[in-house]
């Protein structure tokens, strides 16, 4: 009985052996590859507005800001603040504009970290904790400038809902900042060391997104 059962299992392992051997090494990755925890493909996003260019997604739901290369590739991903009084365009609303903008000036490049910029003009002076104790109400605007321009007429394009108009940026703020949590005055704050990042990685005409449900 027992060299019974030893013939037996030689002959299913001879069967398995010949059956690996018979399967192309497509068919072998496949079997392995079903017996694996599925992996998902990296995340593609291509721009929806103008394809084949890159393109900025802020989520306002999320706190997020997503760098996307010209192939939908998500290259950068930063946490982020948006406006304390949520989204609308009206002027003086002091909320976050929706829907679809380019970036149409650039203000900022090459200076220190932290550095105040007031009314669109670099100044010499820079963020400090104490100052802004000082000043609690003052909505700093520090290091870098990426000014917004509404692409959508009567939207957040044109008359009172004009996003270049109300100046709408994504700029750097101070270390006061709860990024995660809206707390601005209707622009996108960002931390200091990623709107230089994202500053050095962009141009003027890329396409942003302000999307209030992601």
């Amino acid at each position: 009985m027992m060299n019974r059962h030893i013939r037996l299992l030689a002959a299913l392992l001879l069967v398995s052996v010949a059956g690996a051997q018979a399967a192309t090494p497509g068919e072998t990755d496949f079997v392995l590859a079903s017996q694996q925890q599925p992996v998902g493909p990296a995340s593609i996003k291509p721009n929806p507005y103008t394809p084949g260019m890159p393109w900025l997604e802020v989520g306002v739901r999320s706190q997020s800001l997503v760098y996307y290369d010209a192939r939908g590739v998500a290259r950068a991903h930063y946490q982020i603040s948006t406006a304390r009084n949520g989204v609308g365009e009206r002027e003086n609303s002091y909320q976050t504009p929706r829907g679809w903008h380019r970036v149409c000036e650039r203000i900022g490049d090459g200076i220190e970290p932290g550095t105040i910029i007031y009314r669109r003009q670099v100044t010499p002076w820079k963020y400090t904790p104490q100052l802004h104790q000082e000043y609690p109400d003052k909505d700093w605007i520090l290091t870098r400038i990426l000014w917004l321009c509404g692409m959508e007429p009567g939207k957040n394009q044109g008359g009172e809902v004009d996003s270049y108009d109300r100046a709408i940026y994504l700029h750097g703020a101070g270390e006061h900042v709860a990024f995660g949590t809206p707390t601005s005055r209707g622009c996108v704050r960002m931390r200091n060391e990623d709107i230089i990042e994202l500053f050095a990685q962009t141009s003027n005409g890329l396409d942003v997104l302000i999307n209030e449900n992601l």
